[in-house]
């Protein structure tokens, strides 16, 4: 069920922001608010402004930005439901939820049996681990002879199932248990020729797989039998409700709170891979548990941290594994190196033979960026053979392809270039075939785009002429914008000119001097549309409403807008008797000139589409006198507002 409005307004209120960081980090007072080291990023001087009036925190440093439910969110790795109940679990505030259609409460009931389902599963399995006979004589020893500590084990929730056919089902029924949630949980399978149901994971050892919340959401399980044939080495969970493998990294609730202090992920293949680093010290590593590295994997790595080491076994099937997903990673922006460790060594096998200091030290000196790792593992094989060698840079140049950010892809290309002893303008060229490929398969339908080959080193320049171009003309647009819903977010419900207009708020005059004016950036096109339906209803919103939002966006904008990292000393500034006006002192001064600056913006935009169809006007001379009245009357407005705002315009 859904968290009722007045429920959550009472969470918010008494999470007060200073206290709940306060638990996570060390907080220090400093003026009106406080500071501290960011735990979103590592640095040595407090950059992490937490400010109690406005229930807000935001870093100087990465940008990290919300409110007390935002920061349990992040920190985390809550969804807002979820971060909502933790602090009201720990201020003692009872949930009062509102009723949900019965499609929403069926799903939600499913949800949460299936989670106490599999919470009491893992309890079993290390009850059996422990406690059993079975278990103490058959399971423990396999974890005991890779060095799992007691302490490992509990961390990890490691458990046992029992060889018996129902063991687990007949305990679970008994319990209460209906048999639908039990085989909907994936904890049964009914593959049996009579179609009986049985125990899914039988005779196996279990790694429960948590959420990033730290619930059991799955279990991962390996056969302990050496001699047992026509069965799967590792078992996993199949997907259910709450369970869906792509999206999930084993060990991230482990290595969450490192991976943020550190601000490195290692990434490795297996379960004991984790269990073995995290126990040797090495506690910011996680696996794709054997499946193939998805986005949604890197995403929820991204969330943590933008720079990943990928540890794979030293064998040709470990190093294609790693090279699959390198792509992806760098598609969407995180810095990723890659170290190989000896043939027939894995990083759980190689920690436990070298010690934890040397491990670290390995990697250290070992770790390649994904050009020269590739570079390194295939110039042996290509050898003297142009042809292999080409194909090899061909596919270095498509790494570096995806990398989003111009100034990394540069750099890549220069030293592919010293690497390979190629001119850069070479490679370029074959790099903008491929952003040419990508441009006519996004253009389909239309005819093939060509180039030809004495242009083709000059694309790159082109493309980034292009882009700078219209982003020079989106940019005036946006500041504009910017700086309108800077002043409503902060100002808006204050009165414009208490003298003049006394009741009339800022908010009721934006919107009527904005009624025709259609903004251009998604962000604040929401905001004008909520302002808009609140002044309907007769509301008019403070700067509370939006820095509490629960649209992370719309919040991390308002927070951005009323954070000044510096501010003048108010005890220097009455030493010098200096007198500054606030932005609320000249309200209609501001809003007047914003709105005009905006309207001529919009209006130059305009002026310089026309000039543009002008320019590649094809027809006959006399019937382009409707877009010459237009570019008088455009020009016209322009000298207009240009005046009045005291500008100097070319005639």
């Amino acid at each position: 069920m859904r968290i009722d409005p007045e429920t959550v307004e009472r969470i918010k209120q008494t999470a007060a922001v200073a206290d709940v960081i306060g638990d996570y980090v060390t907080i220090k007072k400093k003026g009106a608010n406080y500071w501290a080291c960011c735990p979103f990023h590592g640095e040595k001087t407090p950059s992490f402004s937490i400010s109690p009036s406005k229930g807000i925190y935001k870093c100087f440093g990465c940008g990290k930005a919300g409110d007390s439910v935002r920061f349990i969110m992040d920190i985390e790795g809550l969804g807002y439901g979820e971060a909502l109940r933790h602090l009201a679990k720990k201020y003692g505030i009872d949930i009062q939820e509102e009723e949900m259609t019965d499609d929403q409460l069926q799903r939600q009931n499913e949800r949460e049996s299936l989670l106490i389902m599999l919470e009491f599963a893992k309890e079993f399995f290390k009850k059996q681990l422990i406690d059993s006979e079975e278990g103490r004589s058959i399971a423990l020893p396999y974890f005991k002879e890779r060095g799992f500590s007691d302490a490992t084990i509990q961390a990890f929730d490691l458990g046992y199932s029992p060889e018996g056919w129902d063991v687990f089902l007949k305990t679970a029924l008994k319990q209460g248990f209906s048999q639908e949630i039990i085989e909907k949980a994936g904890l049964v399978t009914n593959k049996n020729e009579e179609g009986k149901v049985y125990d899914r994971f039988r005779n196996r050892v279990i790694f429960p797989i948590h959420s990033v919340a730290g619930k059991v959401i799955a279990f991962g399980a390996r056969i302990l039998k050496s001699d047992a044939k026509n069965q799967a080495k590792y078992l996993n969970s199949p997907e259910t409700e709450v369970y869906h493998k792509s999206a999930v990294l084993y060990g991230i609730a482990q290595a969450k709170n490192e991976i943020r202090q550190k601000d490195i992920c290692y990434l490795v293949e297996g379960y004991t891979d984790v269990i073995s680093l995290h126990q040797a010290g090495i506690k910011n590593v996680v696996a794709s548990s054997g499946t193939s590295l998805t986005i949604e994997q890197i995403k929820l790595i991204g969330r943590f941290t933008n720079h990943v080491t990928v540890l794979y076994d030293g064998d040709s099937a470990g190093i294609k594994a790693a090279l699959r997903g390198m792509d992806l990673i760098l598609e969407e922006g995180l810095q990723v190196n890659l170290v190989v460790f000896p043939e027939g060594q894995d990083p759980d096998s190689y920690v436990r033979s070298i010690g934890s200091e040397a491990f670290i030290e390995y990697i250290q000196k070992e770790a390649r960026d994904v050009i020269s790792f590739q570079a390194n593992l295939f110039m042996k094989e290509a050898g003297d053979d142009p042809f292999k060698k080409a194909e090899l840079i061909k596919e270095m140049v498509q790494s570096i392809s995806k990398i989003p950010d111009a100034i990394q892809r540069s750099l890549f290309i220069q030293k592919t270039s010293q690497m390979m002893r190629l001119e850069e303008d070479v490679l370029l060229a074959e790099m903008n075939k491929i952003h040419l490929k990508k441009m006519n398969q996004r253009s389909a339908g239309s005819a093939p785009q060509s180039i030809s080959p004495q242009n083709e080193v000059d694309m790159n320049a082109l493309f980034a002429a292009e882009e700078e171009a219209s982003a020079e003309v989106q940019s005036l647009a946006f500041y504009q914008e910017s700086e309108c819903i800077r002043l409503l977010v902060n100002f808006g419900h204050l009165e414009v000119d208490p003298e003049k207009a006394p009741g009339h708020t800022l908010m009721e005059y934006l919107l009527h001097e904005l009624d025709d004016v259609k903004f251009q950036t998604p962000l604040f096109v929401e905001i004008l549309g909520i302002c808009q339906q609140e002044f309907a209803s007769k509301r008019v919103l403070g700067p509370e409403f939006y820095l509490h939002h629960g649209n992370e966006e719309i919040q991390r904008f308002a927070i951005d807008v009323s954070s000044d990292k510096h501010t003048l000393s108010t005890v220097w500034k009455d030493r010098h008797e200096i007198r500054v006006r606030e932005d609320h002192e000249m309200l209609e001064d501001l809003a007047y000139k914003n709105v005009l600056r905006l309207r001529k913006v919009y209006n130059d935009q305009q002026l310089q589409d026309v000039m543009e169809r002008m320019e590649k006007y094809t027809g006959d001379r006399n019937d382009m006198n409707d877009l010459l009245l237009e570019f008088i009357t455009l020009k016209d407005i322009q000298k207009s507002i240009s005046q009045e705002l005291g500008t100097v315009i070319e005639k």
